[in-house]
């Protein structure tokens, strides 16, 4: 009896709906059956907020017909949604379309000739505009309006666009910071975030009623255009995004003072930051900037990085060069889609130093908190935002400014459903929100992370700090004389492949059935096991939480990668935090 992965590969080859060029990528794998096998032994899965994968021919992978398909289930749960929608508008229209997160100031008010409109963005990564143009064919031949940009942009400008064209849905083409071989779909909601449940899984269902790749709905691009479906968008969003942003500055004139004093060096990554990045900061004034030239362009094939990840020293490279020869107060990377931000800063000798995830979150909030105050325009209902991995040194700070701190699972999506549920229910106003994979958001434009606003607020910060006669450097250690010193690191392990995934389902099944009493010599006084949901108060994920005596350890697997990712941190002097860290590192991890 033939395999089933040599039944669906015969298939593809038998198809005519598959073109020439698919099958002559098949063939040149004949008679490679652990290739075959990678590649058909499932479908790809829509799973957290959407489809990441390898790039290439096959079920379990990214490329023409997984997007189309993907994109017919989506249709198909917006249309089914909206009509709901419709249906009940004449009795219950305002408090239906907040709870959806539509706002009906956008269009006008609810009415029957109104049509869902869905906002499609794309970064550099190869195919992103061929997989845009495929997703916009299929919503176009289902009814639904696309608003399409014209080139690639930033993912958090996607976020912000959703909301202010007023749309059902957002659709985002990349794969963030993975390797050049992979791509990616995102699927966003109304309120500007990541789909989260019900959302997702409603979704999904609606995908595997797809049962061929050929049964996507096309429209042809001129068609959908004469009938006002496809909407190509631009410098009006760009603008109306970057007036947003700027809107974040809390000392802006001071800025626009000191910028000529402010030296950057920038790199994109060969990404999206570039659209956005060096105008935001012109704007103000920072003419001191200096681009990384072998990076600028955008480029799928990222040749000067193995991975374009501004989360891995290798990613910094070139930019630390550049920013050492013009001697700058900051550099600063992003990655493809600018989403994530990685920081290196200078102190008053010229050293430079990395200021990790965790420290640029805590230093953030420490700056926009102070201004604020200072101001007198801390909200009373105001709250901040980070997730269950990330620094506690961040609720130090907070709570000093009499600051509500809140609490959430591991992802920005969660982040956007908390802004989401608070912005509904009246219940605060968030002032910004970070985790500690280098993303973060200042103010409440957006529902998702956001390398621009941060490559802003952290000149500003430059600025600022420069204008007290203090580096950036100097504020860290500042922060730390105020609040305390607190170290975090992050371990992930790979496992790839077919057993990959079971091989990190069987680690946490273990981990719940023997945990340990003790980690690194340390006494763990409090497992927490985030699947029970009525513990924690959150939804339930796949995490588990051990509180020590002045530490803590998490572990949980990657919602998007082969990875399994242990957290650790520690509340401890400088001199004996790393110390402790490696001890809970070496015996945690073996």
């Amino acid at each position: 009896m033939e395999k089933a992965y040599m039944e669906k590969y015969n298939q593809w080859l038998m198809d005519p709906f598959i073109d020439d060029e698919t099958k002559t990528e098949l063939k040149s794998i004949s008679g490679n059956e652990a290739e075959i096998e990678d590649r058909f032994y499932k479908e790809l899965e829509f799973g957290t907020a959407g489809l990441r994968g390898i790039m290439g021919a096959g079920t379990n992978r990214m490329n023409k017909y997984i997007v189309a398909k993907a994109t017919q289930g989506l249709a198909d749960y917006i249309n089914a949604f909206f009509e709901i929608l419709m249906k009940h508008r004449e009795e219950k229209e305002e408090e239906l379309c907040e709870a959806s997160g539509h706002d009906c100031s956008k269009c006008g008010g609810c009415s029957e000739e109104m049509v869902p409109g869905v906002a499609i963005a794309y970064d550099s990564r190869h195919h992103s505009e061929e997989f845009s143009e495929i997703a916009a064919s299929v919503l176009n031949a289902n009814g639904i309006r696309t608003y399409v940009f014209e080139n690639l942009r930033p993912t958090p400008e996607l976020s912000f666009t959703i909301r202010h064209l007023g749309c059902v849905a957002g659709i985002n083409i990349t794969s963030s910071h993975n390797p050049a071989e992979y791509n990616g779909y995102k699927v966003y909601w109304a309120d500007g975030a990541q789909i989260t449940a019900p959302h997702d899984e409603n979704i999904t269902a609606c995908i595997r009623n797809v049962q061929n790749f050929s049964n996507p709905k096309r429209m042809e691009k001129k068609e959908a255009i004469s009938k006002e479906l496809y909407v190509s968008i631009g410098r009006i969003t760009d603008e109306a995004y970057m007036n947003k942003v700027s809107e974040q500055v809390k000392e802006p004139s001071l800025m626009k003072q000191m910028a000529r004093d402010i030296t950057v060096a920038y790199t994109p990554l060969h990404g999206a930051g570039i659209t956005i990045i060096p105008e935001l900061l012109h704007r103000f004034g920072i003419d001191n900037l200096y681009i990384v030239k072998e990076q600028e362009k955008p480029d799928g094939d990222f040749p000067t990085v193995e991975f374009p990840n501004p989360e891995m020293p290798t990613a910094f490279q070139l930019v630390d060069e550049l920013g050492q020869k013009v001697k700058a107060d900051l550099m600063i990377a992003t990655d493809p889609d600018s989403d994530r931000i990685g920081v290196h800063v200078r102190d008053e000798e010229g050293k430079y130093h990395e200021l990790s995830g965790n420290v640029l979150g805590c230093l953030v909030c420490e700056y926009e908190l102070e201004r604020l105050k200072a101001q007198g325009k801390i909200p009373a209902d105001g709250y901040v935002i980070r997730s269950i991995v990330s620094s506690r040194l961040f609720d130090r700070i907070a709570k000093a400014h009499g600051v509500e701190v809140r609490e959430v699972l591991t992802g920005f999506k969660n982040i956007g459903a908390e802004m989401f549920k608070s912005e509904v229910t009246k219940d605060g106003t968030c002032i910004l929100a970070y985790e500690e994979s280098y993303g973060y958001l200042v103010g409440d434009y957006a529902r998702d992370k956001d390398a621009c606003v941060t490559a802003l607020i952290l000149c500003e910060m430059c600025a600022y700090y420069k204008y007290e006669d203090m580096t950036l450097w100097d504020a860290v250690c500042e922060m730390y004389e105020k609040y305390g010193y607190e170290e975090e690191k992050t371990v992930s392990i790979t496992r790839k492949g077919i057993n990959g995934l079971e091989e990190i389902s069987n680690i946490m099944t273990e981990m719940r059935k023997n945990p340990p009493a003790v980690i690194g010599g340390y006494e763990v006084k409090r497992m927490v096991d985030y699947e029970q949901s009525e513990l924690t108060g959150l939804p339930k994920s796949n995490v588990l939480f051990f509180q020590l005596e002045g530490g803590w350890v998490c572990v949980r697997p990657s919602g998007t990668e082969p990875k399994i990712k242990y957290y650790f941190g520690v509340t401890e002097e400088l001199s004996k935090a790393t110390d402790k860290i490696q001890l809970l590192e070496e015996d945690f991890v073996k």
